[in-house]
């Protein structure tokens, strides 16, 4: 149980620093961002691609916690 609460205090850590990084940031560049005068189309590929990546180490180290 231990390894449990472990994984909780790095997966918040790491949640905090992807919240902070995001609402300080904010678009990272590579995000699509298009604006005309009666629409605007904003597509964060960069962004997702780098919280895909992210979640994945999370679960791949969970995986290795409880295997």
């Amino acid at each position: 149980m231990p390894e449990f609460g472990k994984f909780l205090i790095f997966a918040g850590t790491v949640l905090v620093i992807i919240g902070l990084f995001v609402s300080y940031i904010g678009r990272l560049p590579g995000d699509i961002y298009i604006k005309k005068e009666n629409f605007t189309f904003y597509f964060p590929i960069t962004t997702s691609i780098l919280l895909s990546i992210i979640i994945s180490l999370i679960f791949y180290i969970f995986s290795r916690f409880f295997k």
